[in-house]
């Protein structure tokens, strides 16, 4: 295992996460619950499927194209969804 990717890999998700809108669901969901263990398990569940999934395909585009190009491609998705939030479409 690589130490370094997986401390990088850590602080980047765990700062990028703190207060967005997964955390405000669960924060919800755990008030609405009378099983907060249970919404914390399936929360880890569904994070875990998802980031699965994410790692998966960047590991098969890597193969593909440049990593310069998915962060490029990964940027202007960020854009795209921030101009059509501010929009309101999304």
């Amino acid at each position: 295992m690589d130490w370094k990717v997986c401390v990088a890999t850590f602080t980047t998700i765990f700062l990028a996460e703190l207060g967005d809108k997964t955390q405000i669901a669960n924060l919800c969901l755990a008030a609405q619950s009378r099983s907060s263990f249970s919404v914390f398990i399936a929360s880890v569940l569904a994070f875990g499927v998802v980031t699965f999934i994410t790692v998966s395909l960047g590991g098969i585009l890597c193969r593909v194209l440049r990593p310069e190009y998915i962060k490029y491609g990964a940027a202007a998705l960020f854009i795209v969804i921030g101009i059509l939030m501010f929009a309101g479409k999304v």
